[in-house]
């Protein structure tokens, strides 16, 4: 009996040459990944058109009617043979410019087919050019929904094409290998969720999302399909969360001290927000609970996240404690450390900085009083993480633009700060070097205070992208979120406009009516060297232009290609007000602060996502002055794109365009994040429209694992063993966040 670990080459009509070409182009090696490549659309060929019903604006169509003539028209290369197929209600031309023998030799005069094909008009007369032709056979009724004809239609690439695995090609593999398996396919779900959420058996959704036998047995092929997809995704994601929380303590935070009072009462800038408040008490809450704190903390461009982890920093060093912020880039690194130094003004802690850049004595120095506690905030890139890289005591690590990182990066971190056996370290001194020192006569807190063996260190991962309710619970399933959803006072909204490149004149009057006000202009490109492909403005072309226009004005340039160094230093002379227009490519989307920045005009917006989009025009905005987006495109752009870029001008609320970008453009590929450990991406389920199955999905992921703790119960078995055959790891990603 054939099995589904087979290779994908001893099916009839592959072989070794084929076998290559759908593992490299589709990633199909075995006869199981054949069965779940599935069709993306399906033609629906039971219902029969009248010709009076068909206008051009229809996809496919399939009408029944008589041949009444033939005739070959044209001259050279317009040659082409044009019959007319009639039925009682009109007339249609049916067009070949190629196979005319073939045509005239096979189909008869007044004779019944059924044809199928794409309607067009030409010269004012609808036709179908090259139709697929099927004879109706006169002693069986002919009736289109008993014919059950569903035919499906499989992506495939154009070297595919070439060697003739086409979507029918496709097809038909799958069809030969549906016949091979006589027996029904074994169960995947057990009886319960089969049961409570009325799911038809696999067999019957495997045959039938290949080739179904109805239009209901479709829809009920695809639903079973795709929670089962989504069900095994949350159930893994699930059940790590809890194995976390039961193995992993977190070092406990029992009190609020006085660097967190301090703070609060004498240099807190402003009053927080209703939704700051609301994510410190989530977060108060978890370092306090004795179980280590895995929180996403999402929050817009500007809403204040920087703030909620200082304060959340404040917390651990209250209670004995370093912290440690991670970011992408140097340029943010040091936004980040003159933030802080600036929140905290004259307050006895010390924050330091340790990048790539930071070389020589002052790195020693820094390794040393990290070692020894006299460093309460550490904030650095990559570098933080390696080796030599030694905390006293890290009690809370934040991980800001979390994206950026690889999850082996944060993994580093996260086990480099586990428990020491060293004495608990107090807060002494004053000024700004106050640093931790072991004290004899401390005694730790009756819940644990930050001792033991088995403690682990709080973690706080940031992101400024907003991220769908359905693509959090996929990739971030294993973490609790808290959202920052309002700005802070004083904020006003980014004023966004869309305008035509043709209107350069009136843009660029915008621009210079800015600057002679004092402020700052952004002016993004989606390339940077003219591709001979896409007509699109290119930054070098861009800059060359703006240079001309404002003479009067100092212009920066930035893109990915500059050498790091090279890059900062033109993004600090932008911060520093020694440039007033940097022009640049999406380098900027993270990672620059320029509270003078008002204006942000993106060149070619048509070519970026929205939340591309959203991110970029979050770079100004940050200051007390109305600040605008101008987003440049090509009169002609499609109906979708209108559509993109009128979100942008109707909406500042960033989740709202991620839902909607979520909505236009899916998930995008999953298998790069890897958040929890899923190694298996989802074929057939879409975060952006099965919003509605994921929730039932994680209802009854969560019900097996409350009912099933310990994973004994006979009737999972089914969800156990698929669960295991799905993973491709054991590392246990879900304990690192």
């Amino acid at each position: 009996m054939i099995q589904r670990s087979q290779d994908i080459k001893y099916l009839q009509g592959v072989g070794p040459a084929r076998a290559d070409l759908l593992n490299k182009e589709l990633g199909i090696c075995t006869v199981g990944d054949l069965l779940t490549y599935y069709p993306y659309k399906y033609v629906d060929k039971t219902h029969i058109y009248k010709i009076r019903e068909i206008n051009a604006s229809m996809p496919y169509v399939q009408v029944m009617g008589q041949i009444l003539s033939a005739d070959v028209v044209g001259e050279g290369r317009g040659k082409r043979l044009v019959a007319r197929l009639v039925d009682d209600t009109g007339a249609i031309e049916l067009v070949w410019f190629q196979g005319f023998k073939y045509a005239l030799k096979n189909y008869d005069f007044n004779v019944p087919y059924v044809v199928f094909g794409k309607p067009t008009v030409y010269g004012g007369r609808l036709n179908i050019a090259h139709p697929e032709i099927e004879k109706v056979d006169p002693s069986r009724p002919f009736d289109g929904e008993s014919r059950n004809r569903y035919v499906p239609s499989y992506n495939t690439s154009e070297k595919m094409k070439r060697s003739g695995l086409n979507s029918g090609a496709m097809a038909k593999l799958t069809s030969k290998l549906l016949e091979l398996f006589d027996e029904p396919f074994p169960e995947t779900l057990n009886r319960y969720l089969i049961e409570h959420y009325h799911l038809i058996s696999y067999n019957e959704a495997i045959r039938n999302i290949h080739f179904p036998q109805s239009a209901e047995l479709l829809r009920k092929a695809q639903v079973r399909l795709k929670f089962e997809e989504l069900f095994y995704v949350q159930l893994n994601i699930l059940r790590y969360a809890r194995d976390r929380m039961r193995k992993y303590r977190g070092i406990v935070f029992p009190k609020i001290g006085d660097a967190f009072n301090g703070f609060y009462h004498n240099h807190l800038p402003f009053e927080l927000t209703g939704a700051q408040k609301r994510v410190l008490k989530e977060i108060r809450k978890d370092m306090g609970s004795g179980r280590q704190m895995n929180r996403l903390l999402q929050g817009d461009v500007g809403s204040g996240k920087t703030l909620v982890a200082l304060m959340s920093a404040l917390i651990a060093i209250d209670n004995h404690c370093q912290a440690c912020i991670m970011a992408p880039t140097e340029i943010l690194a040091e936004q980040h450390l003159q933030t802080l130094r600036q929140f905290l003004g004259d307050m006895p802690i010390r924050v330091e900085l340790l990048t790539g850049s930071v070389k020589g004595k002052k790195r020693e120095t820094i390794l040393r009083d990290l070692k020894n506690g006299s460093i309460h905030i550490l904030v650095g890139t990559h570098a933080v993480i390696e080796d030599n890289v030694v905390f006293m005591r890290l009690g809370l690590a934040v991980i800001d633009e979390q994206h950026r990182f690889g999850v082996a990066q944060r993994a580093k971190l996260w086990d480099k700060s586990g428990p020491t056996p060293i004495p608990i370290p107090v807060m002494e001194g004053s000024g700004h070097h106050q640093s931790f020192t072991s004290s004899s006569n401390y005694s730790p807190p009756s819940q644990g205070g930050a001792q033991g063996v088995g403690l682990f260190p709080h973690v706080l991962v940031m992101t400024a992208t907003p991220i769908p309710r359905t693509l959090a619970m996929t990739l971030y399933g294993d973490l609790d979120v808290s959202v920052i959803d309002e700005l802070p006072p004083g904020r006003k909204p980014i004023y966004t406009v869309h305008m035509y490149d043709s209107y350069r004149d009136n843009i660029y009057r915008k621009v210079r009516m800015e600057m002679e006000q004092g402020r700052q202009v952004y002016i993004v490109y989606p390339l940077i060297q003219e591709s001979e492909k896409m007509d699109l403005k290119n930054l070098e072309d861009g800059y060359v232009q703006v240079c001309r226009h404002f003479p009067d004005y100092k212009v920066g340039k930035v893109h990915g290609k500059m050498k790091p160094a090279e890059k900062d230093a033109e993004m600090q002379r932008f911060a520093n007000g020694e440039t007033q227009i940097l022009v640049a490519t999406t380098v900027i989307e993270v990672g620059v602060n320029v509270p003078n920045a008002s204006v942000m005009v993106i060149e070619n917006a048509e070519r970026f996502g929205l939340s591309q989009l959203h991110q970029l025009r979050g770079r100004v905005g940050r200051g007390a002055d109305q600040s605008y987006c101008i987003l440049v495109t090509n009169y002609e752009i499609s109906s979708e794109t209108r559509k993109r870029i009128q979100i942008m001008v109707d909406s500042t609320d960033g989740f709202e365009i991620a839902e909607a970008d979520l909505r236009l453009r899916g998930p995008g590929d999953l298998e790069g994040t890897q958040q929890s450990g899923m190694a298996f991406d989802l074929k057939i389920a879409n975060l952006g429209s099965d919003g509605q199955i994921l929730t039932l999905a994680r209802e009854a992921a969560t019900t097996i694992l409350d009912g099933d703790p310990d994973e004994r119960n006979p009737e999972n078995d089914i969800l156990w063993r698929r669960l295991q055959e799905l993973r491709r790891t054991n590392i246990n990603w879900g304990a690192i966040s």
